[in-house]
């Protein structure tokens, strides 16, 4: 249960040190971002997020803190993406009393990621307690309720990118644009210790340079200590055609065999980055196909209300459009559930956008109920697939899925645009540390999978680096 607590022999903690920095998830993996940040008076975490993919990644949501969410005094939260903050809600129901910082941005998109989290871990419940009571097991608590996700608003405090906050006597921090996604941020923190300042920069999410909306990530000139993301450290993004280019290909070609592009994507960023694409290429195109554009995720259309608030942190290119970029005609935005199941009762060639990305929830998994059948269909991926997902699975090549308790065949076209990753790849990785004037004393590399990272640790040793990979649990002395 989560209410279960580790002691400090467990932890292997050394509390004599008067600087720890734990990493308590996203380390060997990408998902669960959770750093612990221990000095003499004062102890607070970099992101809480929820793990996310298979079985064995999930069941780690349930293990507990491994840390009395009691003792943190705040939390800084580097972007809205689930498997960053996803936990908040748990740690307020197990005691948290803190105040938690983030962007403006981040800030509005919070209360409504974490809401709609609480409403699928209530409903996942709900499922998974029925099916316990037919095996005659005990019943399950979800790992957070709507009520526990509603009181983190009250702890939202915002700090602008570029601004400096004294959160502490030993902490001081600031905000650079991570170019992720909206609000997302780099941390630098300033800790003082014993009259002297250490600085320690968490990238957060990195995003790549030239994408349409949000400015580029921001670089970092110095830093003591760096704490980096390598999603993507093993590999180069498709970029043999812009992005646009080729999802209008995938356009074309599924609307002349008469069927839907059906697109799982995360409703906050890659939603928002489509519907501008497309936007642009109704305007632009006269050849663009005469069909409906669906957005049939009520949690997108309630995030693309945060990027129209928030014109402030687009790009140059995104300010100076004179049409509106997430409003144009031919796209319906569908909020209840019989809307729908309007899209798959119809013949009509169409485009539909639905979560989840992963299609682990939402209303894709009904789409490709009705329609992974159909060879005139097309699903399209755009953004990272974990392990065990539906989508990875999908992208492996199965034939055939278990899903919604029905086998379905897989006779629809798989394709996949790499280059809409919100995650920088590896070329982009090397030109955001490279820039730091002095090499910092050492690089941890995290939020990779576990050979991704370490074959990023070995490109940037060969560069001069002190890189390492640490461990869950691993605790790092600064």
């Amino acid at each position: 249960m989560l209410n279960k607590l580790f002691t400090p022999e467990q932890l292997r903690i050394n509390y004599t040190c008067k600087m720890n920095i734990t990493c308590h998830g996203a380390a060997r993996v990408v998902t669960g971002s959770c750093h612990q940040v221990q000095l003499e008076k004062t102890n607070f975490l970099i992101d809480c997020g929820m793990f996310q993919g298979g079985k064995d990644l999930n069941r780690l949501n349930y293990e507990g803190f491994r840390f009395n969410p009691r003792d943190i005094d705040f939390v800084i939260v580097t972007h809205g993406h689930i498997d960053h903050c996803g936990m908040l809600p748990a740690l307020v129901k197990n005691g948290f009393q803190g105040e938690i910082y983030a962007t403006p941005a981040t800030v509005d998109l919070l209360p409504i990621m974490l809401g709609d989290a609480a409403f699928i871990q209530e409903k996942d419940t709900e499922h998974e307690n029925r099916r316990r009571e037919r095996m005659g097991q005990k019943p399950r608590e979800p790992l957070y309720t709507t009520e526990d996700a509603d009181r983190i608003t009250p702890m939202l405090r915002e700090i602008p990118y570029g601004e400096s906050m004294k959160i502490s006597e030993e902490v001081t921090i600031r905000f650079r644009d991570a170019g992720h996604i909206i609000g997302s941020a780099i941390v630098e923190l300033f800790l003082m210790e014993n009259k002297e300042e250490t600085k320690v920069v968490f990238s957060g999410d990195l995003g790549q340079w030239d994408v349409p909306i949000i400015e580029d990530p921001s670089f970092i000139w110095n830093a003591d200590y760096v704490f980096m993301e390598t999603t993507y450290g093993d590999r180069i993004h498709e970029k043999r055609k812009p992005r646009k280019e080729m999802l209008f290909e995938q356009i074309i070609s599924t609307y002349k065999r008469g069927g839907k592009l059906l697109i799982p994507s995360f409703a906050l960023e890659r939603t928002q980055e489509l519907l501008y694409l497309l936007s642009e290429m109704k305007t632009e195109r006269a050849d663009f196909p005469d069909i409906n554009i669906y957005l049939d995720s009520p949690l997108a259309i309630k995030v693309t209300k945060v990027f129209r608030d928030h014109p402030e942190l687009y790009d140059e290119e995104a300010r100076s459009r004179s049409d509106k970029p997430f409003d144009f005609p031919g796209l319906i935005c569908t909020t209840t559930a019989a809307e729908s199941m309007k899209i798959n009762a119809s013949d009509d060639p169409a485009i539909v956008i639905a979560g989840s990305g992963m299609c682990t929830a939402g209303r894709i998994r009904h789409h490709l109920k009705h329609g992974l059948w159909d060879p005139k269909n097309t699903v399209l991926f755009v953004g990272y697939q974990a392990p065990g997902t539906l989508g990875r699975i999908l992208l492996d090549g199965a034939t055939e899925v278990r899903m919604m308790g029905l086998t379905l065949a897989v006779k629809a076209e798989i394709a996949r645009i790499g280059s809409f990753s919100a995650h920088a790849d590896k070329n982009d990785l090397i030109r955001w540390i490279e820039a730091f004037r002095e090499k910092p004393k050492k690089v941890f590399l995290v939020h990779g999978e576990g050979k991704i990272s370490d074959s990023f640790a070995e490109l940037l040793r060969d560069k001069g680096f002190n890189a390492v990979v640490p461990k869950r649990g691993n605790n790092v002395m600064v």
